[in-house]
């Protein structure tokens, strides 16, 4: 199944990693970026090495891949971030600021990860987007909506954000890649905040959502996820479409054609 919620935890606290496995997120993405401080990053680096050394089945035990955010190209920590996920073959690597295409490559190259996801957060990396989507190798794109407000000195998440939001949708589609995983939301405790933003980036086509604690996970897996209703009218448009045997047929007094008898079908699939 395609992950909807990526629960990030610091690479240097590895005695939250248990809690963040049990939390009910799709992937837990151990960050050794933006969660550690510069003068800790190679304690991190050490830290995580040695639990996967002392915890090879944690993950496989908890039904719940691995992702490793690695620092970014031209940083001091990228190619031994870099080393570290060949080493322990983890399951996914997400790379941040992408915008460079050889960098990409390098992380695709050398760490064999099954699925590599660029984080876009610049203005650069709005403008290579679909270069990005198209690399193989590539699974997902990201977007860092707070360090693409910043680069740009935008002020505000929501029709501010819309153009990237879109380029980032139209890019995967046109790549034929999973939609992409939108950014965090920085307020834990607002869960009407939460599920907001959660549906508005379901219905600009977004596939998933950053997490930042556990306490998001539950509501941004129920905004990514069919609900009851959607799935029970799916089955009557798959029943109703099977019992007529090709022929045009009307649900809920509504004609169903081709492209909603493959949306039923998308939803009833994405069942879980």
């Amino acid at each position: 199944m395609i992950a909807r919620s990526y629960l990030f935890v610091p690479a240097d606290r590895p005695e939250r990693f248990a809690k963040a496995l049990a939390s009910g997120a799709d992937i837990v993405n151990i960050d050794l970026e933006d969660a550690v401080a510069p003068a800790a990053k190679s304690a991190a680096r050490d830290a995580l090495s040695n639990w996967f050394v002392s915890c090879p089945d944690a993950a496989a035990q908890a039904g719940v891949p691995i992702m490793l955010r690695i620092n970014g190209a031209g940083t001091q920590w990228f190619h031994d971030d870099v080393a570290l996920a060949a080493d322990h073959a983890v399951t996914a690597v997400m790379l941040p600021k992408a915008a460079e295409i050889e960098p990409l490559r390098e992380v695709i190259t050398r760490t064999h990860a099954r699925r590599v996801l660029p984080l876009v957060e610049t203005a650069g990396g709005i403008a290579a987007a679909r270069k990005l989507a198209r690399q193989p190798g590539v699974f997902r794109l990201v977007f860092g909506t707070i360090d693409f407000q910043f680069d740009l000195d935008i002020e505000g998440d929501d029709e501010e954000l819309l153009a990237a939001r879109s380029e980032l949708v139209l890019a995967s589609r046109l790549a034929g890649i999973v939609a992409p995983a939108d950014g965090v939301e920085a307020a834990i405790d607002d869960v009407d905040a939460l599920a907001a933003a959660t549906r508005r980036a379901r219905r600009l086509g977004f596939g998933a959502k950053l997490c930042i604690h556990p306490r998001q996970v539950p509501t941004v897996n129920a905004g990514f996820s069919p609900t009851p209703e959607a799935l029970a009218w799916a089955q009557r448009v798959v029943d109703a479409s099977a019992s007529a045997g090709g022929a045009v047929v009307a649900v809920d007094g509504k004609m169903v054609d081709a492209p909603v008898i493959a949306k039923a079908r998308r939803l009833l699939a994405a069942r879980r």
